[in-house]
């Protein structure tokens, strides 16, 4: 079961998953021929890529930042950080790669991002 206190070491081993799985993406975006996206797809890919990589990277540095068991706020951030990424940039891949849209996963996922952020300024201005 997962605890606050392994939060952190969640955070840490989720954003390598994301900035691994986005290299991969990223060979595929850059490669894969046109007819394999949708109609502007492959721009909507890198941007969905971009978000990724970037939250990654958040994810790595709040994983190793953390000590110990996290404030509520930070811990719903981080959190929402994770299902926000997966729900946006889901999204967006599904959309860039099929044409079709995913109904609400990628404005839920960026709105989840944004709340995200906004716990993690109220929880580090607390601290």
């Amino acid at each position: 079961m997962l605890s606050f206190s392994s939060l952190p070491r969640s955070w840490r081993v989720c954003g390598a998953l994301l900035a691994g799985t986005g290299t991969i993406l990223g060979a595929l975006i850059a490669h894969l021929p046109e007819a394999d996206f949708g109609p502007g797809g492959r721009a909507m890919a890198h941007s969905a890529l971009e978000m990724q990589m970037w939250h990654a990277l958040a994810l790595l540095a709040l994983g190793l930042t953390t000590q110990g068991r996290p404030a509520k706020a930070l811990a719903l951030g981080g959190c929402g950080l994770l299902l926000g990424t997966l729900l946006f940039c889901g999204g967006v891949y599904f959309t860039a790669f099929t044409g079709a849209h995913a109904a609400h996963v990628a404005p839920t996922g960026g709105s989840l991002l944004i709340l995200s952020w906004l716990c993690l300024a109220f929880g580090w201005l607390r601290a």
